[in-house]
């Protein structure tokens, strides 16, 4: 196994584990893929849940370009939402999780078709 799916592994650990939810696999390994090489950086690879800053940084480049939403209060909400599940006290939050978790939030599995 390389190192991407050593991650994979973790982040469907994390979605099982910290999250209380089954991984669509399928999914899991498009939405790291689709993160690039940030998963291989300590820094870019987690999201600070704490850091306003952070959070329209995951608004603008993933909801509104990636999924091609518009918008709105309700973007903010979700990714907060996801935070919480995630746990607002869990030091690594990776990017891949949430974004997948947000992904299935707003029901734009189609974009990885």
């Amino acid at each position: 196994m390389g190192k991407r799916d050593d991650l994979i592994a973790q982040y469907a650990d994390d979605l099982k584990n910290k999250c209380g939810m089954t991984p669509d696999m399928d999914l899991l390994t498009k939405v790291t893929i689709g993160c690039g090489p940030a998963i291989y950086n300590a820094d870019a690879s987690t999201v600070a849940g704490s850091q306003p800053s952070e959070l329209e940084t995951v608004k603008k480049n993933f909801l509104i370009k990636k999924l091609g939403l518009s918008d709105g209060p309700e973007l903010i909400d979700a990714i907060n939402k996801v935070i919480e599940v995630y746990g607002k006290s869990e030091r690594n939050k990776y990017r891949a999780v949430v974004y997948y978790m947000l992904t299935k939030h707003f029901g734009k599995e189609a974009v990885y078709g």
